[in-house]
């Protein structure tokens, strides 16, 4: 989602897109997106953004995100969430929110079930 904010906005409706840059100085995106992007891009996945893991990191700052780090708190609160859904990176993202009590932007329907805070669409 926040990759779309870089790359694509127009496949983010205006209000959720409106939502997000509006909170900008609150608005964080996981380490674990930079390491997906770090992932996809060291194998050249066709749906890798178009920039490298070291490069997001610059991106995103210059846009106003925050980087959320990954804690052990993260990474243990994932075994309490429900197997609704396999991707690692999602999976441990959707922690993150729980812990940090934030809302987790997704247009992902799967992970709208999840009981975290969502802005969906």
């Amino acid at each position: 989602m926040a990759i779309w904010t870089l790359t694509e906005p127009k496949r983010i409706p205006s209000d959720i897109y409106s939502t997000i840059r509006d909170t900008a100085d609150a608005a964080v995106v996981s380490a674990a997106a930079v390491w997906e992007i770090a992932i996809k891009h060291r194998l050249h996945r066709p749906d890798s953004p178009p920039f490298t893991g070291q490069q997001a990191i610059g991106h995103f700052k210059n846009a106003g995100f925050d980087i959320l780090d990954v804690s052990a708190h993260h990474a243990a609160f994932v075994e309490r969430l429900p197997v609704l859904h396999s991707d690692p990176f999602d999976r441990l993202m959707l922690a993150q929110a729980a812990v940090e009590d934030m809302q987790f932007v997704t247009y992902d329907r799967q992970l709208a079930r999840y009981d975290v805070a969502m802005l969906t669409w």
